[in-house]
C-alpha cells in the first residue's frame, strides 16, 4: 500500500463515517449504505484511479436515490 492509497482510504473513510451518522440521524438507508460501502471499498481496491471512481459515484448514490 502506497502513501496516496493510505491517504485516499483515510479520505473516503471520514466521509463515509459523515453518511452514516447522517443516515442514522435521518432514518434513511442510501446514506448508510453509502457510508458503509466507503468505509468497506477502500480494503479491497488497491488502484488510485479506480478507487477514486468507485467512492466518488457512491457518494453521488444517495443524491440520485434520492429523488425516487
Amino acid at each position: 500500500m502506497n502513501t496516496t492509497n493510505l491517504m485516499l482510504s483515510i479520505l473516503f473513510g471520514v466521509v463515509g463515517m459523515g453518511y452514516l451518522m447522517y443516515g442514522k440521524s435521518m432514518a434513511t438507508l442510501a446514506p448508510i449504505g453509502a457510508g458503509l460501502g466507503l468505509m468497506v471499498v477502500p480494503y479491497f481496491v488497491s488502484n488510485n484511479i479506480l478507487l477514486v471512481i468507485v467512492c466518488l459515484a457512491m457518494m453521488a448514490a444517495p443524491f440520485v436515490l434520492r429523488d425516487r
